[in-house]
Formats: C-alpha cells, sequence, structure tokens
C-alpha cells in the first residue's frame, strides 16, 4: 500500500487481519485527516470495517491503527497508550512522516500502487 501527502509517498505494510483486507479492499481514496494531540491524523473511512481490537500499550511512528469501527489513524510520534485499536499496518521508513504531516489538518490519499 501507499500512503501519498503532497509530492511524499510511503510505502506501507498491511497486516494480515480481516481489518486490513476490508481496508485494502476500499483502496483508493483520499482523506482529509485531522491533527490530534500532536502525534496523530485520524479520520473517517467511507464505511465501517472489522475490529480486532487489543491494547498496544506502546504506539510508533507509522503505525496505522483503526480506532473503533471507522476511524483511520496514523501516528507520527511515538508515546504510551491505554487505548484500544485495531492494526491495520505500519509506514515501513516513517523517519520523515512527522515533517511531512506537519500539525495541520492534511489530504493523505491511501493507494494500492
Amino acid at each position: 500500500m501507499w500512503i501519498t501527502i503532497g509530492n511524499h509517498r510511503f510505502k506501507a505494510n498491511l497486516i494480515n487481519t480481516p481489518a486490513a483486507s476490508e481496508f485494502s479492499a476500499m483502496l483508493p481514496f483520499t482523506l482529509n485527516m485531522d491533527d490530534l494531540n500532536n502525534n496523530e491524523k485520524h479520520a473517517q473511512l467511507p464505511k465501517s470495517i472489522s475490529t480486532d481490537e487489543h491494547r498496544p500499550k506502546r504506539i510508533h511512528n507509522g503505525d496505522i491503527m483503526l480506532w473503533g469501527n471507522r476511524t483511520i489513524v496514523v501516528f507520527y510520534k511515538d508515546f504510551d497508550t491505554s487505548y484500544s485499536y485495531t492494526r491495520i499496518g505500519h509506514i515501513e521508513d516513517p523517519s520523515q512522516l512527522q515533517q511531512i504531516l506537519g500539525q495541520n489538518n492534511v489530504s493523505v490519499m491511501f493507494s494500492k500502487n
């Protein structure tokens, strides 16, 4: 999967779960993602998908998670959490992610290629 923000593309790997498969089946789409807590971008998916929530305890820069059954979240910082998420995937090299996403709302395209 690819995540495109402006002129920047990030390769992301989806994990092998029903939720990630359902997410992939919706591609491509573009979402206007809002910033939250200066550590993530989030937006509502076009439709709800399956969940398999767990508490990861630690979020990593580049994690792609589902909160609830319809909110996709792209994390751009490492931090501890007590929230539950469904894992969707991870960006392979998120080293520039925070700089490119910035702290404002941003348009993000998710695609298969």
